[in-house]
């Protein structure tokens, strides 16, 4: 039997100044595909990945476009070794290669939705943090204490919500500066291990997201949001999405919404532990690491690894 691949793309905050660049000159093919992007884009991709600082790289409507250009080219790459997946879920923004590779969107509608996307959050992030007299909002993350003890300090704080759940024991929290730094200190006296400002543009997975909300449901409208053709994972429900109409109204609710990665997580478990480990490999497409060592270091990992394909040398390693 054929191995059966999982496709775990990464999302926002995985951005880093010369991410790919590696795997472009090792595989000079997959210009076209930047050239393409770069096209429907109307920005130089390339500029964007390798000559912007770590802060230009970090706003919104430059590090989605950046992750998913990195996601694409991997995954394209991996294609061409005949590495294609039967399961695809997507952190956050990662969501979005997810549903390329699955055919939910064409190549030209997902460069598209992931521009509106990423500048719709950009100006809205703006506008809260003028709001908040210039204090920008963002994410923390809490290490060492339980979903639910965070998301019980999360309620205690004024414009602070439990966001990601990456793990059992990290998870990940949104809200306005002042809100973040309350919470910080009082995750820190629960007697969590760190608690972690990230380098992202604003408070993502919270209802302070309602304004870029509404912005995305009417700039989508027109977009055709296909069936899936493989197995595919949603955050805002934790499980398998199998409409194209549910996948866009999930698409929009998913601004607002946790991520409940730890769910899909669990999903993904029970179909490989259904057939056998070894007819299974788990896949980070693109960029950096985060969703390998989240599963690498969770319960899950017992009988399967994940490993991160991020570079010309880790692509090769992929069997």
């Amino acid at each position: 039997m054929s191995k059966k691949y999982a496709f775990l793309f990464p999302g926002q905050g995985a951005q880093a100044p010369g991410m790919i660049k590696d795997v472009c000159e090792a595989y000079p093919e997959t210009r076209k595909i930047l050239d393409d992007i770069s096209a429907i884009w109307g920005k130089d991709i390339c500029k964007i990945m390798w000559e912007s600082d770590a802060a230009e790289l970090s706003r919104s409507d430059n590090s989605q476009m950046a992750i998913t250009a990195a996601s694409l080219v991997v995954g394209k790459v991996l294609e061409t070794k005949g590495i294609t997946p039967s399961v695809a879920m997507g952190f956050s923004l990662g969501e979005f290669p997810a549903l390329y590779f699955s055919g939910v969107l064409s190549f030209e509608d997902l460069i598209k939705v992931v521009a509106k996307r990423g500048s719709i959050m950009q100006n809205v992030c703006e506008q809260i943090a003028k709001e908040n007299e210039g204090h920008a909002p963002g994410m923390t993350a809490v290490i060492g204490l339980t979903q639910d003890q965070v998301r019980d300090i999360a309620s205690k704080c004024e414009n602070v919500y439990a966001a990601n759940m990456n793990a059992d024991k990290q998870t990940v929290l949104s809200g306005t500066a002042d809100g973040l730094t309350k919470a910080e200190e009082l995750c820190k006296e629960a007697g969590a291990r760190r608690a972690i400002r990230l380098a992202v543009a604003g408070p993502f997975h919270s209802p302070l997201m309602q304004r870029a909300a509404d912005e995305f449901e009417k700039a989508i409208a027109d977009v055709t949001f296909n069936d899936p053709k493989i197995t595919l994972l949603g955050n805002v429900t934790g499980k398998e999405e199998k409409t194209g109409d549910e996948i866009k109204k999930n698409a929009v609710l998913h601004l607002t919404n946790s991520v409940l990665w730890t769910d899909e997580e669990k999903v993904l478990f029970d179909m490989i532990n259904a057939d056998s480990a070894n007819e299974w490999a788990l896949v980070e497409p693109g960029v950096g690491q985060v969703l390998t060592g989240l599963w690498n270091k969770s319960d899950f990992a017992e009988n399967i690894k994940a490993a991160a394909a991020n570079s010309a040398e880790s692509i090769s390693n992929v069997q």
